[in-house]
């Protein structure tokens, strides 16, 4: 993070620079984070004054597979022991609703496709007083103006066959995001801990 950048959110973070130590791995919900013992690698590493930014709901959403899906009563549940874990160290818990999926489009406008869960998150963060940061709204309405079609092809992970080494038959990826995308979402972020500073 670029030293300027912190001057805008030096409420939440005091000092002159900042370490990102990014554990979010891919597929996880909740219930598996905390299964596989991801959660108690953030606890026992977190120190007085660490910011924990928390998002999660697109895997506990996943009914279709069991494996990793979590219902809302549970999600809630596995934020609150987040929350009041981050707490007991004397670190700042912070809620983000769920990022936008690229579907479903209606009359040119991104909608919801998290059903319930943001508002849960929402839920969980006025019942703890937890700062929060609505990702879902902020990213539909970004993405909104963007527009679909300039969304689809320079935010997800939406291209030809031939174009990457790796991806040999293209891709067809409407939830992960191409490094542009992910810029653009690092940057509703930070305007969001901006809001909250």
């Amino acid at each position: 993070m670029v030293k300027d950048s912190l001057k805008k959110i030096d409420k939440l973070i005091k000092t002159d620079s900042a370490f990102v130590d990014d554990r979010a791995r891919g597929g996880r919900s909740t219930r598996t984070f905390f299964q596989e013992g991801r959660w108690r690698s953030v606890y026992e590493n977190l120190k007085k004054g660490d910011l924990v930014l928390m998002q999660f709901g697109h895997n506990d959403g996943a009914e279709d597979k069991t494996e990793r899906y979590v219902n809302i009563e549970g999600y809630k549940e596995f934020l609150r022991l987040f929350i009041e874990q981050t707490r007991a160290k004397g670190a700042k818990p912070i809620l983000l609703t769920p990022v936008a999926r690229n579907f479903p489009w209606k009359e040119g406008k991104l909608q919801n496709v998290h059903g319930l869960y943001p508002d849960a998150v929402k839920e969980i963060a006025k019942e703890l007083n937890v700062p929060l940061i609505d990702l879902n709204q902020k990213s539909m309405d970004f993405f909104t103006k963007k527009g679909q079609p300039y969304v689809s092809e320079n935010y997800f992970m939406n291209f030809p066959a031939g174009l990457y080494e790796a991806y040999p038959n293209g891709q067809k990826d409407n939830t992960h995001f191409q490094t542009k995308g992910a810029v653009e979402v690092a940057r509703l972020v930070f305007e969001g801990m901006k809001e909250l500073n």
